[in-house]
């Protein structure tokens, strides 16, 4: 999960690796860094405003901080300390800009301190410039003399940078910050999400079963070892996990999901039909969570509620109007709900970019509904358009020959037609019974016609 809830991808995967990011480039970076590192009777001989500053920053009163280091600066524009400090307490004031500023004169002014690359690289983390951040992180960990706590979180941020699209690397940041500093909790979680990443999901699950077995209330990790095992298939040893992950954290978003996940696949009815609850109670305590609003309208939907699957679908299409996969599950409920006509437009603009789809498959699911569509609307010329786009990634079925001889039949192509109700009549055995009514009595009336 979503990875984080998986339907929640959304996505991603995940879950518990986006909660560690957040920690990791929280702003309060005062708690981590330590204000200054002179010493304050020195201080105190030089400026009677570095002590107050120092105080100010030692009570985390940021915003007298962040006046006197101000003034400060000005008097001394070329000190990195001040000018450290002084990124640190508008950091914490949430003083983005600044912050990033005071930190860029702290590197010019003294280009080996530790701190200032540090704290710099984790805001510019923090606000989605991960390149530079990358830059200024490692930095921060190739100064030999800086503090080991220090160049171990650098190494640690840039395993987290590089986890998406550069597992390896990420390992071998993870493994010099280890060569720093003792393991943690968190280490162990990155290097089973690391090891799945690299397609050793052995080595993933062994690191989040040992962490499992060293904190048994961590959900994050039970919730990573949930997702490993559901990927895997091995349900049977997802849900008494997930079960007793419950009973100690009955609110947790992840775990949840992840159960209703787990009974939305089942091929039970029953067990399918527990899902619904947990994701509706998900939902009232998350509303604007876009994972879970998909996964209950997939709920609602599986379960024939479709007046109420329709308006989340058309809220999160609206708020992703690129994302072709909302459109289509949009059209799908239309289609469903007898509103074929709403529906047509809305998978014409699906389909165009057939790349912006996850996978071929699913672009041909939503060239099938494009066809189902357009045959409801009696357009059976873009009917055979979609099915055309639809067999290039997917298997014919019964009910795609049929769309394709209905739509022959409408143009009056009677060799077409007829040749397609045959093949359609050939595998249907019995399965469609409408459907094969209608084809052997059209072919009756296309011998006539020939």
């Amino acid at each position: 999960m979503s990875r984080t809830l998986q339907y929640l991808r959304r996505t991603t995967i995940a879950g518990p690796a986006l909660l560690l990011l957040a920690i990791i480039f929280t702003p309060a970076l005062h708690a981590q860094l330590p204000a200054g590192t002179r010493d304050a009777a020195s201080e105190r001989q030089q400026d009677p405003l570095r002590m107050q500053a120092s105080e100010a920053l030692q009570k985390g009163d940021y915003a007298t901080a962040a006046k006197l280091l101000s003034t400060l600066a000005e008097k001394n524009p070329n000190d990195a300390q001040v000018l450290y400090n002084l990124g640190s307490a508008q950091d914490a004031l949430d003083q983005t800009p600044q912050a990033e500023g005071s930190y860029r004169r702290a590197i010019a002014a003294s280009p080996n301190l530790l701190e200032p690359h540090l704290a710099l690289g984790l805001l510019l983390a923090r606000t989605g410039k991960t390149a530079e951040a990358h830059t200024e992180l490692a930095a921060a960990a190739a100064i030999p003399n800086g503090d080991p706590a220090l160049r171990g979180r650098a190494y640690r941020a840039m395993a987290r940078i590089d986890q998406p699209g550069n597992p390896s690397g990420a390992s071998d940041e993870l493994l010099a910050a280890l060569k720093l500093t003792p393991e943690t909790p968190d280490d162990i979680l990155l290097a089973g999400e690391l090891a799945q990443a690299n397609n050793d999901p052995a080595a993933a699950e062994a690191a989040f079963r040992r962490l499992i077995a060293a904190d048994p209330d961590n959900a994050e990790a039970t919730a990573a070892l949930v997702h490993l095992l559901l990927q895997q298939k091995k349900t049977d040893q997802a849900e008494p996990l997930l079960n007793a992950a419950l009973k100690k954290h009955p609110d947790d978003p992840a775990l949840n999901a992840q159960l209703a996940s787990l009974y939305e696949s089942d091929e039970n009815p029953a067990n399918a039909a527990k899902a619904l609850p947990i994701v509706e109670k998900l939902h009232a305590a998350n509303p604007q969570d876009a994972s879970v609003v998909r996964l209950l309208a997939r709920l609602y939907s599986r379960n024939g509620q479709y007046d109420k699957a329709l308006p989340l679908v058309a809220a999160l299409s609206a708020a992703s109007p690129n994302d072709p996969t909302l459109l289509d599950d949009q059209a799908d409920i239309l289609i469903r709900l007898h509103r074929s006509g709403e529906a047509q437009p809305l998978l014409q603009r699906a389909i165009a970019d057939p790349k912006a789809f996850p996978t071929p498959q699913a672009y041909g699911v939503a060239a099938s509904h494009l066809a189902f569509a357009a045959s409801a609307n009696n357009d059976p010329t873009t009917t055979l358009r979609a099915l055309e786009l639809r067999d290039k990634v997917l298997a014919q079925t019964p009910s795609s020959l049929f769309l394709a001889a209905t739509a022959h039949d409408k143009l009056h192509q009677v060799k077409q037609a007829s040749d397609l109700y045959k093949q359609f009549l050939s595998v249907a055995k019995g399965q469609y019974p409408d459907e094969e009514w209608e084809a052997k009595h059209r072919l009756v009336s296309l011998e006539h016609m020939k």
